[in-house]
Parts: C-alpha cells; sequence; structure tokens
C-alpha cells in the first residue's frame, strides 16, 4: 500500500495520523475494462484515485446521444464523484472503464474525515477539482463555439496510431459530443479532399499535414 502514495506526491504532506488512516482504511481494486463504475442517479460511496488505467467519464441524453466529458487517468481522481460526496448528491453522469484499471478505494466516511482534519488533503482534492473543472469549461466553450471539422482533424491527430484510426463513426461523434451524421458527413468531405480514405471500423490518414493545419486554425 505504501507504494501508490508515490503517484500522488501531494499526499506526502499528511501528518502522520491521515497517513496511517489512509493506509489502514483504503483498499486497492483491479476493474475490468467495460466496467461501469457507477451510472447517472447512483449515489456516491467512495473516493477513487486512478493508479493504472482509464475511466471515461461521459453524458449521456433521454434520446441516446452521448458525449465524453473527461477521461480519469494515473495519478488522477474523478471531479464528479468529488463533487457528489461533498455536496451528497447522486451521479449526473456515469463512469466506465476503458480499460483495466487499479485504484486506490477511500470510503465515503474516511474521505470526509480527512476534509474535516486535515489541510494538506483538503488542499490536493481542491487542487484536482480546480484543474478538472478547467478542462470541462475548455470542453464547454469547444462543443458551444468550435468548429466541427477543426475539432474533428484534432481528434483524428490524437487518435491515429501507424496512419490509421481504428474508431467508429458513433465513437468520434461521442468524443466531440455530436451526432454521427454529422462526424460521417465530415469526414466524407475530408476524404473527397484527398486527406483520409474510409473503410469499415477503419480511417486511413492519408495527408495528416492538411488535417494538422485545419485544425491549428
Amino acid at each position: 500500500m505504501a507504494d501508490w502514495l508515490a503517484q500522488f506526491p501531494a499526499l506526502s504532506c499528511l501528518d502522520p495520523e491521515a497517513l496511517r488512516s489512509l493506509r489502514e482504511e483504503s483498499r486497492l481494486a483491479s476493474i475490468p475494462a467495460g466496467t461501469v463504475l457507477f451510472h447517472g442517479g447512483d449515489l456516491c460511496q467512495n473516493y477513487m484515485l486512478v493508479l493504472d488505467g482509464q475511466v471515461r467519464v461521459q453524458k449521456v441524453s433521454e434520446n441516446g446521444r452521448e458525449i465524453v466529458l473527461y477521461r480519469v487517468e494515473s495519478g488522477q481522481s474523478c471531479i464528479l464523484t468529488t463533487a457528489c460526496l461533498m455536496d451528497d448528491i447522486p451521479y449526473a453522469a456515469e463512469g466506465v472503464a476503458e480499460s483495466e484499471v487499479k485504484a486506490v478505494v477511500l470510503p465515503g466516511g474516511l474521505f470526509h474525515r480527512l476534509m474535516g482534519k486535515s489541510d494538506a488533503f483538503r488542499r490536493f482534492v481542491f487542487a484536482a477539482y480546480s484543474t478538472r473543472l478547467a478542462d470541462l469549461l475548455c470542453l464547454i466553450e469547444e462543443v458551444a463555439f468550435g468548429r466541427i471539422d477543426m475539432r474533428l482533424a484534432a481528434c483524428l491527430l490524437e487518435r491515429v496510431s501507424q496512419g490509421e484510426i481504428k474508431s467508429t463513426h458513433q465513437e468520434l461523434a461521442v468524443e466531440l459530443g455530436t451526432a454521427r451524421e454529422v462526424v460521417s458527413r465530415q469526414l466524407k468531405e475530408f476524404e473527397r479532399r484527398g486527406w483520409l480514405e474510409l473503410s469499415r471500423g477503419r480511417i486511413a490518414i492519408v495527408a495528416p499535414a492538411d488535417l494538422e493545419k485545419l485544425a491549428q486554425r
């Protein structure tokens, strides 16, 4: 248990009593890929610190539309979990393990005790909260004001591996918070320009420099 603290340097400032409580009452968890960690409407019982792997936090509308809000990766915590624990409110989105996740799980009671007694733990929680909140504001700005062609070009460049992307149009739409039809139409336009080639479940990037030029406008 002592080893995982190295991934969260800010916790090294905890006083001895708080560190002892953290070591004795938290537990290590291994979560298989594809596991839904929480649904919208669930109450939050634990605070989780991710050691390895990736959790996707997404919002699903009543008509089935989805948007990825953020991902929780190694050395991070979930801002939505923090908000739900602090205000005792249910989750407003869902979290899914995109890969196998290894994490440290703090019971809700321990989280509240440390928040009340430890300045260092409060600073750690609020620092993570403010950083993630800034990321969410950037996402809102992109969705509200960003051009879909520029955002799609940037998304493709982030996902490309060895010249291709193995992803469906629906997965890209979820990532960008738009409709699949919008993504499909824009991808066909990119193909018409000769920037990429489309096939089932695969996108081959032909002209990455052109995509990069568009993404940076």
